[in-house]
């Protein structure tokens, strides 16, 4: 959770990734009782992520954060953001079909989008793990970017 915190909020300030993942604590234990999460560590990074990206959000109103707002210009070009309750519920609908084309996609192509998306990996990261550049890393990112666009068009999802 910490991992998650840190990835959101770019290493800036350690106590906040920390206050996050206390946060987190005690969100789960006041939602649990009358929920029960299929997944605990899937429920609990959920949160970690939520909380961070609202306390990037808030630490965004105080200065800019370039690299956060990379991130989220990426997927931008591919996903369009719900601003209406009807778009809000075309968003099951364009949830279901990105977790359909997650399934097309090879085990390693998967993890890479959500290590990026998802939990906020940098390239850098990425590319260490994967044995290549930050480039390369861009690059393969950019197909699977694109790929994803072509199938949300396919399904009638327009940006």
């Amino acid at each position: 959770m910490f991992t998650i915190a840190s990835n959101f909020l770019f290493n800036t300030n350690h106590e906040d990734s920390e206050e996050c993942v206390n946060d987190t604590y005690v969100k789960a234990w006041n939602s649990i009782p009358p929920k029960k999460p299929e997944y605990l560590s899937a429920y609990l990074g959920r949160i970690t992520r939520n909380l961070s990206l609202n306390r990037w959000h808030g630490n965004r109103a105080k200065k800019r954060a370039e690299n956060m707002e990379m991130l989220l210009s990426e997927l931008s070009d591919c996903v369009p953001a719900p601003q209406t309750i009807e778009d809000e519920i075309e968003g099951k609908l364009l949830t279901e079909t990105i977790v359909m084309w997650l399934e097309t996609l090879s085990q390693n192509d998967r993890v890479i989008f959500l290590r990026r998306y998802w939990f906020g990996d940098s390239l850098a990261t990425l590319a260490d793990a994967c044995e290549t550049t930050p480039n390369k890393m861009a690059g393969h990112l950019f197909r699977l970017r694109k790929a994803l666009k072509k199938s949300l068009e396919k399904e009638g999802i327009t940006i």
